[in-house]
């Protein structure tokens, strides 16, 4: 008998195993659904499209697939994967069922997306009730607005689907406009509304944005039949820098920080200012940067035509290494300007909540680990569920680690790591004095974390 030499050990492996469950973690996030009372709000919402004598719910239904995509799903295949641990999952209906069902409700999409829209904006005012002082609008005013930050992203269409087309990059798929509220440094963000579009959809269509603005307003909840006000900050780039947008925002009566695009009539007028006119910048820690500069330019440059109360600021550095100069560029300097409303404050930290907004970036790339990276389904009214399941997931994660992780690293944790770490461990389930129970495994690193999320969640009244 020869001795093996692998740093690893010798295992003889069937599939005999018992009450084992690979997923265990994930209950946390259905312990946030039940709390918020988002499985009971998508069960009432989605009523009326439940066939008579049918065994499923289709809120239930739905809400196992925005757990599945929570877990790293990409397909509405991958619902299999609760179907495997009913003791934890409950009862998880077919994949037939499941593609009936999204069928179901992709012939009625307008009806269903405001229903599910419904139940999203009753779970995420529960939510937030539940969140305290860790919610994203605690505290807020004019000068502390909470922030909802606009982009849209490419999503590639490796086959021939409805309503696919090619992209300005070239590609050939569809482009996705979202919005997301910004949790801020402490915290990640949550989606508040989306808008597939074909792959030739505009990047600045004024229209898309009014739609998906309104849209997010809608799902705040102090927002529940009044103007927000200056609470609100809509932030995106340059797309958003069209009057039409601009001068809804302005009659809304929210504050906004847009990209705006400079003219060369613009550059010209800006070349005139002195240099002690300009203010050294800071950086993310909030301590000044070496090489860039910033000047209010709103009695410079001409924004007549711009709606009232508009500032432009604009900001100068040295390009970074391999970037290459623009026509509107100066001296060597790159500029970027962004056009805002708000009333005060320092120029320099209206710019840097400005460049905050490249956190939208990091909300779309855990998105796209969360099942946006691809639309899987033929019909484009079909893959608008998928999208607005796409959102369920990313809300039921992002209330999770509100929730249940408050003063743990967790609550910053991406989808890949947070999987890993969390959702990812094993369990076992088993019986004692009639009550159902699931054990950890008492060697993972964060099983203690799981236990004590799943403690603050239990001390939680869901909605009546």
């Amino acid at each position: 008998m020869s001795k093996s030499t692998s740093p690893y050990p010798a295992l003889s492996v069937d599939a005999t195993g018992n009450g084992i469950v690979s997923h265990a973690g994930a209950v946390t996030v259905l312990r946030t659904a039940e709390v918020t009372g988002l499985t009971a709000a998508l069960s009432e919402q989605l009523a009326p499209w439940r066939k008579p004598l049918a065994r499923f719910d289709p809120g239930k239904i739905v809400v196992d697939l925005a757990v599945s995509l929570a877990l790293g799903g990409d397909c509405l295949a991958d619902i299999a994967t609760l179907r495997e641990h009913a003791g934890v999952f409950g009862q998880v209906p077919s994949d037939p069922t499941v593609s009936r069902l999204v069928s179901v409700l992709a012939c009625d999409a307008p009806r269903v997306l405001a229903a599910i829209d419904n139940a999203r904006a009753q779970a995420r005012a529960a939510a937030w009730a539940h969140a305290g002082h860790h919610a994203p609008d605690h505290d807020i005013s004019a000068q502390n607005p909470i922030v909802i930050d606009l982009d849209a992203t490419l999503v590639t269409a490796h086959s021939e689907k409805e309503k696919a087309a090619p992209t300005y990059k070239r590609g050939f798929g569809f482009h996705p406009l979202l919005a997301f509220v910004d949790h801020g440094k402490s915290g990640t963000g949550e989606p508040v509304a989306a808008l597939l579009r074909p792959g030739n959809a505009g990047s600045n269509t004024a229209v898309d944005h009014i739609e998906v603005t309104r849209k997010a307003l809608a799902q705040l909840p102090f927002t529940t039949g009044q103007r927000p006000g200056r609470k609100v900050l809509v932030r995106t780039d340059g797309a958003g820098a069209s009057h039409a947008f601009l001068t809804w925002l302005h009659r809304q009566r929210v504050s906004y920080s847009i990209g705006f695009a400079l003219t060369d009539a613009m550059v010209h007028a800006l070349a005139a200012v002195p240099e002690n006119a300009w203010s050294v910048a800071v950086d993310s820690e909030e301590k000044v940067r070496d090489g860039a500069w910033v000047i209010d330019a709103t009695g410079i440059i001409d924004v007549t035509a711009w709606p009232p109360g508009m500032r432009v600021i604009i900001r100068k550095e040295r390009p970074h290494p391999g970037a290459q100069l623009r026509f509107t560029d100066s001296d060597g300097l790159r500029l970027t300007a962004f056009a805002t409303n708000t009333v005060g404050g320092q120029v320099q930290d209206l710019e840097l909540r400005h460049r905050r907004r490249a956190r939208c970036e990091d909300r779309i790339r855990t998105a796209k680990d969360t099942g946006l990276s691809n639309f899987p389904l033929h019909g484009f009214d079909q893959n608008r569920i998928w999208l607005a399941l796409v959102e369920l997931a990313l809300e039921l994660t992002a209330w999770t680690q509100m929730l249940g992780f408050p003063d743990h690293d967790a609550l910053r944790w991406e989808p890949k790591r947070i999987r890993l770490r969390i959702f990812s461990i094993a369990g076992r389930i088993s019986s004692h004095a009639r009550r159902i129970r699931l054990k950890l495994s008492k060697n993972a690193s964060w099983s203690d974390a799981i236990v004590s999320a799943l403690t603050r969640l239990a001390a939680l009244r869901a909605p009546a």
